[in-house]
């Protein structure tokens, strides 16, 4: 994609979303994405939407979770491999783990799955089959 050039707001929206400030993320995208036109909107909704998700489940919302993360992959599919300097493929790649395992694990255990999701810290959670490294995290293109 041609080069796009983001706001420093959003950049700070990063910095949260990788600091598991899922909620505060989202209050500094939303108010990105209220005044954005497309194709910027869709992207920050996209990435709006998998930080409500992450919220949810860290509130034990399975369904929540599952819903709003499917939905920000579903939005975010046509910004790969990157957009406005964010890797958007590693980001999906690493939503569309945490989703296959919360489906594979179920809302009975969404508790046990969000204790060892927390304490992962970049290393592999094996939860209902699949390898979960935590949280997904917001890369830049360049690392």
């Amino acid at each position: 994609m041609t080069a796009i050039v983001l706001p420093e707001e959003f950049w700070q929206g990063v910095d949260q979303f990788n600091q598991q400030e899922f909620y505060a993320c989202h209050d500094t995208l939303e108010a990105l994405w209220i005044e954005a036109v497309e194709p910027q909107k869709r992207f920050y909704q996209g990435i709006l939407q998998i930080a409500v998700g992450c919220y949810h489940l860290g509130n034990l919302n399975w369904r929540g979770a599952v819903v709003l993360l499917g939905e920000g992959i579903g939005r975010l599919s046509n910004y790969q491999p990157d957009y406005g300097g964010i890797d958007v493929t590693e980001l999906l790649s690493q939503s569309v783990n945490l989703l296959e395992a919360l489906q594979n694990v179920g809302s009975e255990q969404v508790a046990d799955f969000v204790r060892q999701l927390e304490a992962a810290d970049s290393n592999d959670v094996v939860v209902g089959g699949e390898g979960v490294r935590g949280f997904p995290k917001l890369k830049g293109v360049d690392g």
